[in-house]
């Protein structure tokens, strides 16, 4: 794992409300990905202008989202820029105490709600084109459990756990150049409790 802070928690709403808008979410995760790029390389993954998406990283970093990286060129002209912090936590019980808070709250879950949906989305779609063995790997599952709050929350720390560990593993099979047959893959899970 590097050495930066691991999921800062956002607790203010001016950065959630920076975060919590459709490109800068999108920049974001495009920084997690690749771990540092340029303005022009995130621009030709979100297909907007170049200046359009300086802008937006510029405000990433006005509230320590993302910070500039070291030059990865020989070109001073390149601004690089990477994740502040190895990802971002964002909790309900940080912003409960007013209704504007709640309410920011609710909407950026929403967007990064429907942002996950529209990958899985883009998936299916392309589903052919990943070849058997992918296909054959990719999971999409619903567990419906009897749990207590302290069982769920248990439950979403061990997972996490189990995620950081794969993590570390691809990062240091990357570090030492083992890349072949590795592409990003995304794990979402949503834990939440429900009345039918």
């Amino acid at each position: 794992m590097s050495s930066k802070d691991r999921d800062r928690r956002i607790t203010d709403l001016g950065t959630l409300k920076a975060l919590a808008h459709p490109l800068r979410m999108k920049l974001y995760r495009g920084l997690i990905v690749a771990r540092a790029a340029t303005a022009s390389q995130l621009a030709e993954q979100v297909d907007e202008a170049v200046s359009l998406v300086s802008y937006h990283l510029r405000k990433l970093a006005e509230f320590g989202l993302i910070e500039e990286a070291r030059p990865r060129s020989t070109d001073s002209r390149e601004r690089w820029w990477e994740p502040a912090s190895d990802g971002v936590s964002i909790r309900d019980e940080d912003f409960r105490d007013a209704p504007e808070k709640a309410a920011a709250h609710t909407a950026a879950s929403r967007l990064f709600f429907e942002q996950r949906a529209e990958m899985y989305r883009r998936y299916l779609d392309e589903r052919a084109y990943w070849g058997p063995e992918w296909n054959r790997a990719a999971e999409s599952a619903e567990s419906a459990l009897r749990l207590t709050p302290d069982e769920l929350l248990e439950l979403g720390r061990e997972a996490q756990a189990l995620l950081r560990r794969y993590e570390e593993r691809g990062r240091a099979a990357d570090a030492a150049g083992d890349t072949a047959g590795r592409e990003n893959v995304a794990v979402h899970l949503n834990a939440f409790p429900f009345r039918v």
